[in-house]
């Protein structure tokens, strides 16, 4: 197999595809194009590479197929699903089908580099945590989510609590691969989230804007008072002193199809 390559893109549509390659080019990225799964698939199986960027409605075999052939085969590189089709339910179903991130079109520069980023590090941290629990002395990159805590693929989490409330919050993982919080934006009490839409913005050192989808659809009943007064609380704690609301749940049967533990 060849030496390891920077971007492969899956996308049946050429201006999206011109506009990655510009992008991407501009910061020093490669980018190979293909404009089906089947040729990602032989690609994939000759060459590595750094993340793959892939549409979910393509002819054929589609996004989400695309997945679960890279898994039958084994094939271990992060994949971000792009779509026109924005919806709920490919957002969510994209990072429970083992996507790393999700990125609706059309797209800025600025969005697009902020995924490819964050994606790029969450893979090495990832790879990173692998490497870790196979050294009984490793040292974990990030810390995962407690057991009993739901997730929303790398992104967010939710703890479903006694009275029927859930708290809700973001991964230690999404953190570290977005490289710290200097500023968050929070819905309000009241507020009605949908799960796989952003609940949260955070703004890291560098200017970027991170969306935090929700992981389950609910109304704001209470806004951690404590991560308003000091929102790096979220990267120091961000399973138990860090967590963002506290929600009453709309729509838990059919949102939890799509967590995992």
């Amino acid at each position: 197999m060849s030496s390891l390559r920077d971007i492969l893109v899956v996308e049946d549509e050429p201006m999206v595809t011109r506009a990655v390659v510009l992008v991407c080019g501009d910061e020093g990225m490669t980018v190979t194009a293909v404009e089906s799964a089947s040729e990602a698939l032989r690609c994939l199986q000759q060459h590595r590479f750094r993340l793959v960027l892939c549409d979910i409605m393509m002819q054929g075999v589609d996004g989400f197929q695309f997945l679960e052939q890279l898994a039958r085969h084994g094939i271990p590189v992060p994949v971000v699903m792009m779509t026109g089709y924005s919806t709920v339910e490919n957002a969510v179903k994209s990072l429970s089908a083992g996507a790393i991130d999700y990125l609706p079109k059309p797209f800025t520069a600025d969005e697009l580099l902020t995924v490819i980023h964050r994606a790029l590090r969450s893979s090495v941290l990832l790879e990173a945590a692998e490497a870790a629990g196979l050294e009984r002395e490793g040292s974990m990159p990030f810390v995962p989510c407690p057991d009993h805590y739901l997730r929303l693929g790398c992104v967010s989490w939710a703890l479903m609590e006694d009275e029927g409330t859930a708290r809700v919050g973001v991964s230690d993982l999404f953190l570290k691969a977005a490289e710290g919080i200097e500023a968050l934006e929070l819905a309000e009490p009241g507020e009605d989230l949908l799960q796989g839409i952003p609940c949260a913005v955070a703004t890291s050192p560098d200017g970027a804007r991170h969306g935090i989808m929700c992981p389950l659809s609910g109304r704001v009943l209470e806004i951690n008072p404590d991560v308003q007064e000091k929102p790096s609380l979220v990267e120091k704690d961000p399973y138990f002193k860090g967590w963002l609301y506290r929600i009453l749940p709309s729509d838990t049967e059919s949102n939890l199809q799509w967590l995992t533990l």
